[in-house]
């Protein structure tokens, strides 16, 4: 198969939506909380942006990033194209050098002004469930459409290892952002290697020294070496509240005030007098 070809991104498209409906049917089935804003409106908004992100980026981001390893590749740009390494390990290199990549980026937009008024769309969601995982505003993604492609082109990895990269990395964000819980033994044991959702839940906690916390997506080993990590939250999984304080309304519920949101008079206020607030 042709590595550009348009198939490997509705292939990795398909592979979102069975990852998003076994999750959806488990969380229907065994909540771990009850939300707050029900699911109709909620849904409508968070799967809305993603038909936005995905109409106008999602499915150019596994094509753009191939085609970005296959140019590294024929220019010999990057680190992996300096070493003959084993398909095999290149590829666990590629998974943990590329979730690096993103977590870092991730604590950025907490850190940056410009950044924070488009993530928070993303935190504004007052509910906490699957379609979370979908809820980002364009510009967030075409700014890490065109962040990732700059680390792979640094990288130079194999084109199908990015691939599978993305495949791995988007059906995580489907998993930490579902409205379920591992077993508590469970969830310990999987904590010292992969995130969980009870996890990265309080990094969607209303309190900023929660969300400032818990940044990764895939490995949870990078919170850990950063100082960024916190085992619970302070009101615990039930109590804690999901959101930004200053939107704990039906507000973020809409389409079209989240896709004004970054935009808001308010929000350019509230950067200059307390900078990134939660994410």
């Amino acid at each position: 198969m042709d590595p550009q070809s348009p198939l490997l991104a509705l292939i990795a498209l398909a592979a979102t939506a069975l990852v998003f409906v076994a999750l959806a049917a488990v969380e229907l089935a065994v909540p771990r909380r009850r939300l707050r804003h029900g699911r109709s409106r909620r849904w409508i908004t968070n799967l809305g942006l993603f038909a936005l992100d995905t109409a106008l980026v999602r499915l150019a981001v596994p094509l753009l990033m191939i085609g970005t390893a296959q140019l590294a590749e024929v220019r010999g740009w990057g680190l992996f194209n300096q070493f003959a390494l084993p398909f095999w390990l290149e590829l666990l290199l590629v998974l943990a050098l590329l979730d690096l990549a993103l977590f870092l980026q991730h604590w950025a937009t907490h850190r940056v002004p410009l950044l924070w008024r488009l993530h928070q769309v993303h935190h504004a969601d007052p509910d906490f469930d699957v379609t979370t995982a979908a809820r980002f505003h364009p510009l967030e993604i075409a700014l890490s459409m065109l962040y990732k492609m700059a680390v792979v082109a640094a990288l130079g990895p194999a084109a199908l290892a990015v691939f599978v990269f993305e495949v791995v990395f988007v059906a995580a964000t489907v998993f930490v952002h579902a409205n379920l819980s591992l077993p508590p033994a469970l969830d310990r044991s999987a904590r010292s290697a992969i995130v969980t959702p009870d996890m990265h839940r309080i990094h969607h906690s209303t309190l900023q020294r929660e969300t400032n916390s818990n940044f990764g997506t895939m490995l949870s080993g990078w919170d850990r070496l950063f100082g960024t990590y916190r085992d619970r939250a302070q009101a615990g999984q039930d109590g804690l509240t999901i959101g930004l304080a200053e939107y704990q309304d039906r507000r973020p519920l809409g389409l079209w005030w989240s896709l004004v949101l970054p935009f808001r008079h308010r929000a350019r206020l509230a950067d200059k007098a307390k900078g990134p607030q939660s994410g």
